[in-house]
């Protein structure tokens, strides 16, 4: 199994930074309408998986959390695979790039802005459809489990999911450079697992994610209103910024760019 060396990464990342920024706005908005959706995809059978067997959750949390971890990257690992654009993984592969003048800071901006609204539009429509009118959460211990979910995510003090949001994009955004740096299928699905099923099992925050997790508890009538839903996404988001932009995407390119004498 080959693996990019650091300097073969960055530029690798520059290209995609480029490559995601001049993207058509239709093309744009399928791809991240489509990442939603993926994302929703795997918080779905993390429910069904971890909450899928009566007791476990309280007997055995951890065994419960490992269980949803295993299941939720597969929403990342289809995005991996089909190209998606995720505002998460974003916030990280466009930094390189911006440092080294490809595009500016406002391309960014614009592209973070962009594919944050489509992913909601994903995320809602397959919540909606696929999870909510099919029935999915409907019978317990589903339905249980999505609203006190829900509840629990819209009721975190700012600065709770602020820190939250930072440690799960941080996991999430080390996925995306691991599967950059190799190229086998196995290989890939292994290293979103890890990261990302990190993330769930220590129970941080991920705002795409919370566009499922919030709006089917709300439409199995959980006691949350778009003022808590918001109330969770905005810091979150915020968190999640930090974690990828500044914790992976500025910090590898800084300590990973190139530098001395060439040849030495």
């Amino acid at each position: 199994m080959s693996i990019l060396s650091h300097s073969e990464l960055l530029t690798r990342i520059e290209k995609i930074g480029c490559d995601k920024t001049s993207l058509t706005l239709p093309r744009q908005a399928a791809l991240a309408i489509l990442a939603g959706a993926f994302i929703a995809l795997g918080g779905i059978l993390s429910v069904y998986v971890g909450f899928g067997i009566p007791g476990i959750a309280a007997a055995n949390p951890g065994l419960q959390k490992l269980l949803s971890g295993l299941m939720f990257p597969v929403g990342l690992f289809l995005i991996v695979l089909f190209g998606g654009e995720l505002f998460t993984g974003n916030n990280a592969v466009l930094m390189p790039g911006c440092f080294r003048g490809h595009f500016g800071l406002l391309s960014v901006i614009k592209n973070w802005i962009l594919v944050w609204s489509f992913n909601f539009v994903g995320a809602l429509a397959f919540t909606y459809i696929f999870v909510y009118f099919s029935g999915l959460t409907a019978a317990e211990p589903y339905h249980t489990a999505v609203i006190n979910i829900a509840q629990a995510k819209a009721s975190l003090p700012w600065g709770v999911a602020f820190v939250k949001g930072i440690a799960a994009n941080w996991c999430v955004c080390l996925a995306v450079w691991l599967c950059l740096m190799v190229n086998s299928l196995p290989a890939k699905a292994l290293a979103c697992v890890i990261p990302v099923g990190a993330f769930v099992v220590l129970g941080y925050e991920h705002c795409i994610a919370n566009m499922f997790f919030i709006p089917v508890g709300m439409l199995e009538g959980g006691a949350v209103d778009i003022s808590g839903l918001f109330n969770n996404l905005i810091p979150v988001t915020a968190g999640n910024i930090v974690g990828g932009a500044l914790l992976v995407g500025a910090l590898f390119y800084v300590v990973h760019r190139p530098t001395g004498c060439i040849g030495k």
